[in-house]
């Protein structure tokens, strides 16, 4: 009964040095690759890159002690990290609290889903999979997972489109319009260290080699440049006015999100009250769909303004302390610019005016919060667990094939 529950003890017959020593290195060479790995992954999610480091080293333990396979691995996986960022979009904002909460909510759902179908020996149901169904999975995941990283070879930043392959010709558009060289350059480099290291010595580890010599040369050649300046110090009304407005859009679709969170609730408890079809609650569910459009409204007006200012390039003229940007192409005559070429970085978050965040490098993983995140359960709603089940049944079985 023991080995049944903890499969790893029958692991231990015949376990002398000379296996430790290959299981050590074996751990080493994972834990350093599923680094930079799971941050990726986690920006697939549409999470804070940190996000997949949480989501990397506990998966692992957890199989070590209870899973019965020695070669499957456990983890986050790309096609789940996909699914998660396409899944959620319209629920919230991508990289928002409410997007990182219902993630939470959504990761145990599939989990609780994923139990029961291995208590109840469900797994079975891939067996009436064809063979040609899992190929077209996996390649059409493949593409979707390389193209969805162009806008980050690129250097350029777009909003996501309904659809993945108008997506990509936002990225095509701001790419023929601004490419970030430096970072096109790196991109390509780190893919040609894996490339010629896979082909030439395929028991050294390429990722974490590209990793570690791409991250070097980041360092030391300061890829990243920020500065961080006050609204007034961008010369130009008419930027000023479209970050004010960006800002006023944001507050309108957090204002317009709050209230149709209250009218949920209400929707909730009236339905756990009477099941049946009331006057007001098809009322409050008119009114819900009513705040669905605003908030639609918002989003493109957002969306709008957000293309706009991300397309501005801008020319710095002064010492960093004392910096000013002005538009290229209104920048006055006779003034000594630093060369670069300067743009706003922004999400959907609003514009902190004392504080305006502008880039003339390339972009970085940056800050990581020292320590762990505390764990607690999420505050499940009905309404919010109904919308995700869905989508977390389709996860588990994706989840399933994507091991087969």
């Amino acid at each position: 009964m023991l080995n049944k529950i903890f499969p790893f003890i029958g692991w231990f017959q015949d376990y002398g040095k000379e296996e430790f020593k290959i299981d050590f290195l074996c751990g080493l060479t994972v834990a350093l690759v599923l680094i930079p790995q799971s941050m990726a992954y986690a920006q697939l999610a549409g999470l804070p890159p940190y996000y997949g480091l949480y989501a990397s080293f506990l998966p692992p333990m957890i199989a070590a002690l209870f899973g019965s396979s020695r070669q499957l691995a456990t983890g986050p996986v790309a096609v789940v990290s996909l699914m998660t960022a396409a899944s959620l979009e319209p629920l919230a904002t991508a990289g928002s609290e409410a997007f990182i909460a219902y993630a939470v909510m959504l990761a145990l759902t599939v989990g609780i889903f994923q139990f029961l179908l291995g208590v109840c020996r469900l797994g079975l149901i891939v067996n009436f999979l064809s063979h040609p169904v899992v190929n077209g999975f996996t390649n059409a995941a493949a593409i979707i997972i390389a193209s969805s990283q162009l806008s980050k070879l690129f250097g350029v930043y777009v909003d996501k489109a309904p659809h993945h392959y108008e997506t990509i010709i936002r990225v095509m558009q701001a790419a023929l319009d601004y490419t970030h060289w430096p970072t096109l350059t790196f991109g390509i480099f780190a893919i040609g260290i894996m490339f010629v290291l896979k082909r030439w010595a395929p028991k050294i580890p390429n990722v974490l080699i590209a990793v570690v010599i791409t991250t070097l040369l980041s360092w030391g050649f300061g890829f990243e440049y920020n500065a961080v300046v006050k609204l007034e110090d961008i010369n130009s009304t008419i930027i000023q006015t479209k970050i004010t407005d960006f800002n006023h859009a944001v507050k309108t679709i957090e204002q317009i999100g709050s209230q149709r969170a209250g009218l949920y609730q209400k929707i909730s408890a009236l339905q756990k009250a009477d099941p049946a079809p009331s006057e007001t609650l098809l009322n409050l569910q008119h009114n819900v769909a009513l705040l669905d459009l605003k908030i639609k409204n918002q989003k493109h007006q957002a969306h709008l303004l957000r293309k706009e200012l991300r397309s501005t390039k801008f020319a710095g003229v002064g010492a960093q302390e004392e910096i000013k940007f002005y538009p290229r192409q209104d920048r006055p005559q006779g003034l000594t610019t630093d060369g670069r070429t300067w743009r706003i970085k922004l999400g959907s978050k609003t514009i902190d005016t004392q504080a305006v965040l502008l880039t003339g490098g390339g972009a970085v993983v940056g800050h990581i919060p020292e320590g762990l995140p505390s764990f607690k359960i999420p505050d499940i709603k009905l309404s919010s667990f109904l919308q995700l089940l869905p989508f977390a049944i389709i996860i588990s079985l994706l989840g399933f094939m994507e091991a087969i």
